[in-house]
């Protein structure tokens, strides 16, 4: 096994955004058309992260003229430009396959909020203010 994991690390990406279940992002794709490429991306909630190592996976889903598409992109995969983090999700499961079922507005997360109220809290003197 660990001859295994010696060879994947030659294949895996140095530097990883770091994202979680819930977050919105924006991945840019690598697309080859000829001898041209070009950078396509895909935004939306990401619903699932899976897999060890350089077989990790993440399910991003967004809704689409009314319907839901869901892509799975590899975390290391070299097609994958860039992963932006455009909105924190507070989640409280691991994976969210339950937005699946639902409609309209019910498909967005809460955003997750804190450190920037905290920070503004001190600057303007709150902090231990009961």
């Amino acid at each position: 096994m660990d001859i295994i994991r010696e060879l994947e690390k030659d294949f895996m990406k140095k530097e990883i955004t770091d994202f979680k279940v819930g977050d919105t992002v924006k991945v840019a794709v690598k697309i080859k058309e000829g001898d041209k490429t070009r950078s396509q991306s895909f935004e939306g909630i990401v619903i699932a992260r899976k897999g060890p190592g350089i077989k990790e996976t993440f399910t991003v889903r967004h809704i689409s003229f009314g319907e839901g598409v869901e892509r799975v992109f590899q975390v290391h995969s070299p097609q994958i430009d860039s992963v932006k983090v455009i909105k924190k999700g507070k989640v409280k499961r691991a994976r969210l396959y339950y937005l699946r079922k639902r409609i309209g507005k019910h498909t967005t997360v809460e955003e997750e909020r804190g450190v920037a109220k905290n920070q503004a809290d001190v600057v303007l003197g709150k902090e231990g203010v009961s």
